[in-house]
């Protein structure tokens, strides 16, 4: 192999599809993944390949390596996993990135954070933009994912201003798509493999809360044309759809989708779940010329296609 691209965290969920887009394009691939929530199932179909190898590797823990780009993905995404080891959670996004960011000083090269749109809490200011500061409970059961990524992204700036690192941040809204670990407790998810069960299909609060949903392939064009901009463009850019559903539309689409004959049902809100989330993506718009293709239906028909397939 030549000089490789890593992607930490590349056996999950958006890592996987990112390695098989960069391989498309010509790029060697080291993708390094602990297997908390990545799954080798994920990447078997590269195993063969001989532009792709893997590591089994933590990035809380220091890695020495060659390579011309480095994509950190690394960290659990979904609350289920993240308030697993909370501890864990925060060392991954904060001795994690440290970790990487100090691998790309010493090598000179490009990094980019996958950072989230959780940043910015329960927002109250609708849709968010990049320069809303945010608002978060630093004490909260989410605070781990939420802090860590924030106290990420002030590693990345520093690193920046400190040393003149080419760091790129991206704060990505909800992705869905195949791949999606069926335990995730997403709720993209959740409500496609109760309508594929005939269970009942839980909705949190009374369903008027909102998301967007960027479908998967739309996402991985965007970290690439980010990683693409020169040195001098560091973000942070939004990447999500500015489509809102609540979810109560959503678990009807599904619904109506897999045709099943599940019922809506309701639970209490869990602590600190955002009642609103759409992105402004203005920026991405101007500066990548980006904006996402797939609609939901389309992508959704997809993502019910690959959990059908678990199933048999």
């Amino acid at each position: 192999m030549g000089v490789p691209t890593l992607i930490t965290g590349g056996a999950g969920f958006l890592g996987s599809h990112l390695c098989d887009r960069l391989l498309d394009c010509g790029h060697e691939i080291l993708c390094v993944d602990n297997y908390f929530t990545g799954r080798r199932r994920n990447i078997a179909h590269l195993v063969l390949n001989v532009s792709f190898e893997t590591m089994r590797h933590d990035i809380t823990l220091p890695l020495h390596v060659e390579v011309k780009q480095i994509y950190n993905l690394a960290c659990p995404a979904s609350p289920i996993h993240y308030q697993f080891d909370p501890v864990q959670t925060t060392k991954t996004c904060v001795v994690g990135s440290t970790n990487m960011l100090g691998l790309a000083k010493r090598l000179k090269v490009p990094i980019l954070q996958a950072s989230t749109s959780e940043i910015y809490g329960d927002p109250i200011v609708h849709p968010q933009s990049e320069n809303y500061w945010g608002n978060v409970n630093p004490i909260g059961p989410r605070a781990c994912y939420d802090e860590g990524k924030r106290c990420a992204e002030t590693l990345f700036f520093d690193y920046r201003r400190q040393y003149g690192l080419d760091t790129k941040v991206v704060r990505i809204f909800n992705t869905y798509g195949p791949r999606m670990r069926p335990d995730d407790g997403r709720v993209v998810s959740n409500f496609i493999l109760q309508a594929l069960r005939g269970d009942p299909i839980t909705i949190f609060g009374d369903g008027l809360q909102t998301r967007s949903f960027c479908y998967v392939d739309d996402l991985v064009d965007a970290l690439i044309l980010t990683m693409e901009q020169p040195p001098e463009f560091s973000g942070p850019i939004n990447l999500g759809n500015p489509t809102e559903f609540t979810m109560l539309e959503l678990a009807e689409r599904i619904v109506q989708l897999t045709g099943s004959r599940s019922r809506i049902v309701h639970a209490p809100l869990p602590m600190d779940d955002p009642r609103q989330r759409r992105p402004d993506i203005a920026l991405a718009r101007e500066r990548l010329g980006w904006e996402p293709k797939v609609c939901l239906d389309d992508g959704l028909r997809e993502t019910i296609r690959y959990f059908k397939s678990m199933m048999t």
